[in-house]
């Protein structure tokens, strides 16, 4: 204990905590300089994907992974100058790799799963989709998220894996898609005369595809009406403001035409016992 005691107190305390401090502060300055140039590179990297023309979806996803690295190789430098053996530190973060991904293994399926969405590219940022039941447009692709916007403006975050584990919907994938709109009629009522009206007014509207051409069809016979399905062509960007405009136009032309759309409605048959009379005096009713 006192050779110890002795040791220590012949030691240069003021040169040791000297050597420490310009260590530290040389690790500090690594680390600020470090995350300078990192941002640096990955705006570099950014203006680099931009004049290639690369897809936005894999430009930001690329920049999330370079970001991740550059970091990590920062931090690395600042240990190896305060002489913390880089090559054992790889050791124990590789044995504490396993049980750390053995615990976030969820949050490496994510990562597999951003790896795939960039891979196979089912959609791309811009693109209108349905995804876990989830409507939106696709707003971006992370790491371990994929971020939708919804039409009333909210934003939907869903893990990568349940991207990859769910039926991905894209409505904006082709060029042209096709609206359907059902339309009842009453039974009373004449099919063809109604389907020469809906198509006339399909056919008649500025937005309309003639190829592939419109067309309607009896899709089933409701509990109170005939269930007619028009069915018009348009480009991928007018499909919402177009279906209005057809629902609209259904409405109108089916009333010129005089063709009902008739209200639910159930006709009820009572049936009594043999003597019995529901019919009311005029006082009965009055008391009713």
């Amino acid at each position: 204990m006192s050779n110890w005691l002795e040791t220590l107190g012949g030691a240069d305390w003021p040169q040791i905590l000297t050597g420490w401090g310009l260590q530290l502060v040389g690790a500090l300055a690594i680390v600020l300089f470090g995350l300078w140039l990192a941002r640096w590179g990955v705006r570099l990297i950014d203006s680099g994907f931009r004049r290639a023309d690369l897809d936005i979806m894999l430009a930001r996803f690329l920049n999330n992974v370079a970001r991740a690295v550059l970091t990590v190789l920062v931090l690395v430098a600042a240990l190896d100058h305060l002489g913390v053996p880089t090559t054992s530190l790889f050791a124990v973060l590789g044995a504490a790799g396993l049980a750390i991904g053995l615990a976030l293994r969820d949050s490496l399926a994510n990562i597999a799963s951003g790896v795939m969405l960039i891979t196979l590219r089912p959609f791309k940022v811009g693109d209108v989709v349905q995804i876990a039941g989830q409507d939106g447009e696709v707003d971006q692709v992370r790491i371990f998220q994929t971020v939708l916007r919804t039409f009333s403006n909210h934003e939907v975050t869903l893990p990568n894996s349940q991207v990859t584990g769910s039926p991905i919907i894209n409505f904006t994938a082709r060029q042209q898609r096709r609206i359907d709109i059902p339309v009842g009629i009453s039974y009373d009522a004449d099919i063809a005369a109604a389907r020469d009206a809906l198509l006339a007014m399909a056919r008649g509207h500025e937005r309309v595809l003639s190829e592939p051409a419109s067309d309607v069809v009896v899709a089933n016979l409701g509990d109170n009406s005939v269930d007619l399905m028009l069915r018009a062509w348009v480009a991928t960007a007018d499909f919402a403001s177009t279906r209005s405009d057809l629902v609209e136009g259904a409405h109108r032309e089916l009333s010129k035409a005089g063709i009902g759309i008739p209200y639910p409605q159930r006709d009820v048959h009572l049936k009594l016992p043999d003597g019995v009379d529901l019919s009311l005096s005029r006082s009965d009713a009055g008391r009713a």
